[in-house]
């Protein structure tokens, strides 16, 4: 039978699969070569994927009595693909759950907050609980100004396939095309989606924590949306994605109403997935930060949305980028809710089928330990020796987690280890206020993570063919005219808060700048960065990159077919202004 954990597990093998030939093929090519395979390599690892995966499927469902929706939905493969090529990361997410109000002729407006950012964006839209098809057009981006409004300029118009609107089917998800939409770290973007026709219920989630927008008619492209209503939930969105060369990877937050950020104060992003991406970006790293928490959710029985197990696949395994996951509160609400409740032994054995569902699909699995509920109305002593016992599997040495955020320990009042610190309780015993949501965000150790490094990396110019040298030891402008790659040729990528990059040159250790407010070439010349030193960094269709500079709004370019040196001065893309962007 075809399941969801077996379509995940099939398409991530794919993926490994495809990943592993395509480095046994360019290992054994010249260095030039592997060089020039780096961009189609990605593009070949997704069409082997595919093959495999829809060779895979059609031998399980000419198997199988039953064809689930999910093992149907066309977005599973290609979000996997995309994640395993690196091309996107998650900055923001919202679970899915049935039985959300229907809409017509009306426009949502969503704010969503970021965790990292970015130099362009997607966004998913779900009717993965639908029992119609749902139409949406005329969707929109747009940084947040307040309220409802967005700032004035950034405003861009999403499109599917080249369309601006689209039908998904019902049990579907539709993601679009990638948008030239520059994305800040930790800031709000406003996504707003025409509904032109019923819905029927609609895919929510509904512990938004957030005020979002309703209004009448088409006015997805308004500035502002006066006489609107406010919902605290979430429809149909269920993910904003970017593109940033920098990325480290995902982290999945997985868990029931703590993670989901009950008792935080509406529009405060302070869940503890929010903290959590905070602390990474002072930590250094570039790490996408993803709430996949519902309020009231189990570990082993549906409910409040589909328990963990039973969407972990969807909401885990499918995430673009998704490389580690920290499981969380589920099992509370096991202890408390299931009449009669499951043993310790019970709840194990559902983490254990998901550590062993993540490591086979090469994700990490980071266990948390419960917090105490000792006060809440479901609080029975049976439930707290389970607890205890599951937190001590947890914390013991042969549980297969990769990792412990000790939840209780962080938040349990030492005097009575079963009960809350009263500075972190919110009063009703069962959820952390916000101080005690950050102090499970401290919980989690930043060195469970990739390490605060940036990757090194060489361009090699389409203008002629040759990579970019810190010319004379860094002394002179950068240009395009080194047939090989030594030190000069090699500089540190820097991801910056907002999502730019910088280039830190290997020949001198300075930072490369927009010299003279970018009318002067590219030089390495700065020892700390600025405007001047930050660029955005554009995928390009063939696989390309090219680099706008934040001095003066300009494309850099290959001057003189690359006989000169590179400066920002293009308004747009042409063979002098794409790089292909190789990691030494």
């Amino acid at each position: 039978m075809l399941d969801e954990f077996n379509i995940g597990a099939i398409f991530r093998r794919c993926i490994h699969r495809a990943a592993s030939l395509e480095r046994s093929r360019t290992r054994r090519l010249a260095p030039r070569r592997r060089a020039l395979a780096f961009g189609a390599g990605t593009r070949n690892r997704g069409l082997l994927a595919a093959v495999c995966v829809v060779s895979a499927v059609g031998v399980s469902l000419g198997t199988s009595s039953r064809q689930p929706a999910f093992a149907l939905r066309s977005h599973t493969a290609s979000s996997r693909s995309a994640a395993a090529s690196g091309s996107w990361t998650g900055t923001w997410s919202a679970s899915p759950q049935s039985g959300g109000t229907s809409f017509n002729q009306q426009t949502l407006r969503q704010i969503v907050h970021t965790s990292i950012g970015g130099t362009s964006t997607r966004v998913q839209v779900s009717n993965v609980f639908g029992s119609q098809p749902l139409v949406i057009a005329d969707v929109h981006v747009a940084l947040r100004s307040s309220g409802a409004s967005v700032t004035s300029g950034t405003d861009r118009t999403v499109t599917f396939g080249g369309q601006t609107s689209t039908t998904i089917p019902a049990g579907g998800l539709a993601v679009s095309d990638a948008v030239a939409f520059p994305v800040p770290a930790l800031s709000d973007v406003a996504v707003s989606i025409y509904l032109p026709q019923s819905t029927g219920s609609s895919t929510y989630h509904q512990q938004g924590t957030a005020t979002n927008y309703i209004a009448s008619g088409d006015v997805s492209g308004s500035a502002g949306l006066s006489g609107a209503q406010t919902t605290g939930s979430y429809y149909f969105l269920t993910n904003l994605d970017v593109q940033n060369s920098s990325t480290q990877g995902t982290v999945v937050a997985l868990g029931a109403s703590i993670t989901d950020g009950v008792a935080s104060s509406t529009d405060s992003n302070r869940r503890w997935p929010n903290d959590l991406a905070v602390r990474l970006a002072n930590s250094g790293r570039t790490i996408g930060v993803l709430n996949q928490g519902i309020s009231g959710n189990r570990l082993l029985v549906d409910g409040a949305g589909q328990s963990a197990i039973h969407r972990f696949a969807r909401d885990v395994l499918n995430q673009p980028g998704a490389t580690w996951v920290i499981f969380s509160d589920d099992p509370l609400n096991d202890l408390g809710s299931t009449n009669p409740p499951p043993s310790s032994s019970q709840l194990i054995a559902g983490v254990q089928q998901l550590i062993s569902s993540a490591h086979q699909n090469g994700l990490k699995f980071l266990c948390s330990t419960l917090t105490p509920y000792q006060g809440a109305a479901y609080w029975t002593q049976q439930g707290e020796t389970a607890r205890e016992a599951f937190n001590a599997f947890v914390r013991g040495s042969g549980s297969g987690c990769d990792g412990v955020a000790d939840q209780d320990a962080a938040t349990h009042d030492p005097a009575a280890p079963t009960r809350y610190l009263p500075a972190y309780d919110s009063g009703d015993h069962l959820h952390p206020n916000e101080a005690g949501l950050q102090a499970i965000a401290n919980a989690v150790d930043p060195n469970l993570f990739s390490a605060a490094t940036n990757p090194v990396i060489s361009l090699r110019a389409h203008a002629n063919g040759d990579y970019v040298t810190a010319e004379n030891a860094g002394a002179d402008p950068l240009i395009a005219n080194r047939t090989a790659i030594g030190t000069w040729e090699q500089f540190d990528l820097i991801s910056n808060p907002d999502g730019s990059v910088s280039f830190r040159a290997h020949a001198n250790g300075n930072v490369v700048t927009a010299e003279n407010a970018g009318a002067s070439s590219l030089i390495a010349n700065r020892t700390a960065i600025s405007p001047s030193e930050e660029f955005d960094l554009l995928n390009n269709p063939d696989g390309s990159v090219s680099f706008r500079a934040h001095a003066n709004n300009d494309i850099v370019t290959a001057e003189n077919a690359g006989s000169s040196a590179l400066i920002a001065n293009r308004t747009a893309i042409g063979t002098w202004e794409e790089f292909d962007l190789i990691h030494d």
